[in-house]
This record gives C-alpha cells, structure tokens and sequence, in this order.
C-alpha cells in the first residue's frame, strides 16, 4: 500500500471555514490554517488583518492521493467560497482574504488552471473567477487559536457553504 501524501494550498476568505470544509473529505488527512504569498517573514494574525503583508489567509491540506485526487479538491474549493469576487468573501475584505491556489508542481498548476476555466464555464456565476493561481511560497503557521477553530467554536464565524457540483 503506497502512504504518500501530497500537499495543496487554497486561500479562499476567512480560512477557519476553508479549514472546515477540507476536513470534511475523505482521503484528506491533516489541514492546517496559515499565512502565505506575502513579503514578511513570521507575520501573526494581527499583522495580516492590516491588509498591508501581502499574505493571503490559506489552509494547507495533506491527502492520500489513494483516495482523493488533487482535481477533486481544487473542484471543491471553487464550489466553497465566490471565487469571483476580488479580495472579498461576504463581509471579509482586502486581499488577505483573496482567492487563489498555490501550486507545488506543474501538474497542480495544469489542473488548477483547467478547474478555474470549468468553473468559468459551468460555475453558476455571471463573472469568471478572480481566482490567482501561483507557485506556492513559505507558509507561515497561523496562532494555535485559530487551527481547528470551528471545531472549537461551533457558533464561531464562517462565510463558506459547500455548493453543488457544476452543471456540464
């Protein structure tokens, strides 16, 4: 049996619902919230609310590709936040709650870019997606508050909702 796993990290709003939803999938094995795609070292949670460090709030997912491939979770981020909104999810904006995908190899990119273009076909959404897809950077560990929040927090603040899958 092959226990490799694989990385992928999505910033798509506020990331303890991000967090919560790719909990949720089977084949998915750990996640973790943090700061990524800025231009400070260590930034806190304080330093990214000021809008002003250029990260993004993201969520790194480890699965077992043996059961969850990496098309089916970027397919799944899509359909967790608007991705057609710039730096905004509901009532979060400025661009640490921007949407993007940032990718470990070309074959992420290549699928990531091929799942942005379906969202835009089928997506449901007037506008195309807004979404930044990148070459990942240093990911930053976000405080231990905020991992697993809503597990903690079940009333706690979440703007995401698992949308059904496109209409081909």
């Amino acid at each position: 049996m092959n226990r490799t796993m694989e990385t992928a990290l999505f910033a798509g709003g506020c990331f303890w619902g991000i967090e919560h939803y790719f909990k949720m999938c089977k084949g998915v094995s750990k996640t973790c919230v943090g700061y990524t795609g800025g231009h400070i070292s260590n930034p806190t949670y304080e330093d990214i609310c000021t809008g002003t460090t250029g990260h993004a709030e993201a969520v790194k997912v480890i699965f077992s590709p043996e059961f969850i491939n990496y098309q089916f979770l970027v397919n799944y981020f899509f359909r967790l936040h608007d991705p057609t909104t710039l730096n905004r999810q509901k009532n979060d904006t400025g661009t640490q709650y921007r949407s993007a995908i940032f990718y470990f190899s070309q074959e992420q990119k290549k699928i990531a870019l091929e799942e942005k273009n379906q969202f835009d076909k089928y997506g449901g959404f007037k506008n195309p997606a807004v979404t930044e897809i990148v070459p990942a950077t240093t990911f930053f560990e976000a405080e231990d508050n905020h991992q697993n929040y809503l597990e903690k927090n079940p009333l706690g603040y979440n703007c995401h909702s698992l949308r059904e899958d496109y209409k081909k």
